[in-house]
């Protein structure tokens, strides 16, 4: 989804204060990683990075009785590459309302702690909730390219980005 679609489902799709905040974010990847907690938290579904490919078959990943499910990296964190819940999800929820006080707050300043997976990893450290290893769920990191895989980003990928300038406007 474009930056221009993302903007718009948010600001008709939720309260102000999530647009506005929402708004406040300057790095893309910041935006998307806000975007995808917000989109699987009101329709439900699954979320895959455009540079990650499934495994299996998707059926045979996610099981009908599954409420959520997050996949685990090499380290035993939890990733926001890939994940699957159904709609009204209290942990991710949780992880919106998070990410909202990081904005509000506005003392962080790295995209991975802010927005990122360490959202994911502290709402989820004391949960009970499926999780699979990322071998049997996708690999991510199909664009090997840097150049290519930001080619709309003149300041290049979010990490050499939220060096540049600010991830959240002051």
């Amino acid at each position: 989804m474009i930056t221009e679609d993302r903007a718009e489902f948010i600001r008709s799709s939720f309260p102000a204060e999530i647009f506005d905040n929402y708004s406040k974010i300057q790095i893309g990847a910041a935006q998307a990683d806000f975007w995808r907690l917000l989109i699987i938290e009101k329709k439900g579904g699954v979320y895959l990075d455009i540079d990650a490919h499934f495994i299996w078959p998707l059926g045979s990943i996610i099981k009908s009785d599954f409420e959520e499910l997050y996949l685990t990296t090499k380290d035993g964190g939890i990733s926001n590459h890939f994940f699957a819940s159904k709609s009204n999800n209290r942990h991710l929820q949780e992880m919106i309302d998070m990410i909202m006080k990081n904005i509000s707050e506005n003392i962080l300043t790295n995209v991975y702690d802010l927005t990122g997976p360490a959202i994911l990893n502290k709402v989820l450290s004391s949960a009970n909730v499926n999780t699979k290893n990322y071998r049997y769920i996708c690999y991510q990191g199909n664009f090997t390219n840097e150049f290519f895989q930001y080619i709309d980003k003149p300041a290049g990928k979010w990490t050499t980005e939220q060096q540049k300038i600010d991830v959240i406007k002051k």
